[in-house]
């Protein structure tokens, strides 16, 4: 994990002279305020006003939506996933009937950083009689909402852990707003309940306190395969593990059990200045141990590699931070 460089003395005076004399405030939006997707923003804002800039955050966005917002400069920033960018910029899936705009935005983006979405947790009732994922067979699975990324990522779960199951032939994907969808399990609208959630999330133990559940990790031989690391790759996705202990109610709890993960770009139009982009990803970074403090959920954020799954080019006030701390920018995140 890389160190943010604190530089003291008069270095700092001079760069606490070149920020806005008032604080700039720029628009941004984020998923569900319960997922990181929206607990990311909301967390980082408040720590930006520090570096001169003062987030307005709107949550509750649909972020293939909010990424065009952001390429046509009706929004400052955004949490964008990385298959959503991808189909801006083929103008394909959710952007197939505007595709030539999608394409013109989503060459107007530029990304500061990646943090992990949700965990995608593939949770049934303990009572089920699903226990192995080839039990899905011919049963109801929650997917996702009905537009976005998440969808294809989690059929592609399915897809590889249960060795070519398909979504029609093999069991009935349902897709529902992520807000009605806990509801809609609990009520038995489906077997299977693929929910995106950061691990050890209130949501989730609170199902498992109403009645037990399982959680059906991803199995250890198909982890090591050679599939799921092309399925990872293309999906812009991380294995994740839910570690053993984490869910009163979990009946599979005493072993850790893998999973997948999302990954997020906080994405900038191009015209973002260089300066804020810079002062934002350096704020970012500069208090992410705050931030997890403030957050138990961010706990899991880490810079090891802070481009993996990434596809948008890096905002070259971006580039600047990540030069000054000797981390090395792919060629293909590069920006013209």
């Amino acid at each position: 994990m890389f160190k943010t460089l604190r530089v003291i003395g008069v270095a700092v005076a001079c760069a606490s002279a070149a920020l806005p004399a008032q604080s700039e405030t720029l628009s941004i939006e984020g998923a569900g305020s319960a997922s990181l997707t929206g607990i990311v923003p909301q967390t980082w804002a408040q720590f930006t006003s520090d570096a001169g800039y003062d987030l307005q955050v709107s949550l509750g966005q649909a972020l293939t939506r909010s990424a065009m917002k952001v390429g046509a400069g009706q929004l400052d920033l955004a949490v964008v996933p990385p298959p959503a960018y991808g189909a801006m910029t083929r103008g394909a899936g959710p952007y197939a009937q505007a595709a030539d705009q999608a394409k013109t935005f989503a060459a107007n983006m530029r990304m500061l950083f990646t943090f992990p979405g949700g965990s995608f947790h593939p949770i049934v009732w303990a009572d089920s009689g699903i226990e192995r994922w080839e039990d899905i067979r011919g049963k109801r699975v929650y997917i996702g909402p009905p537009a976005g990324a998440a969808t294809d990522q989690a059929r592609g779960m399915v897809h590889e852990a249960t060795g070519g199951f398909e979504d029609g032939p093999d069991y009935e994907g349902i897709r529902l707003p992520w807000e009605a969808s806990s509801q809609a399990f609990q009520d038995g609208q489906f077997d299977m309940f693929i929910m995106s959630a950061a691990i050890g999330q209130q949501s989730v133990q609170e199902l498992s306190l109403q009645r037990d559940i399982r959680v059906l990790g991803v199995p250890e031989e198909v982890v090591a395969g050679e599939g799921w690391a092309a399925y990872l790759a293309d999906q812009s996705v991380r294995t994740d593990v839910v570690p053993a202990g984490t869910y009163q109610g979990q009946v599979n709890g005493d072993a850790d059990q893998h999973i997948m993960v999302t990954v997020m770009m906080m994405g900038a139009h191009k015209d973002l200045s260089e300066e804020a982009a810079y002062a934002l990803t350096r704020s970012f970074f500069d208090n992410l141990d705050e931030m997890k403090a403030a957050n138990a959920l961010l706990a899991r954020i880490n810079t090891d590699d802070p481009f993996a799954g990434a596809n948008m080019p890096v905002h070259p006030g971006a580039a600047r931070y990540y030069e000054e701390q000797g981390i090395a920018i792919p060629e293909a995140l590069q920006a013209e």
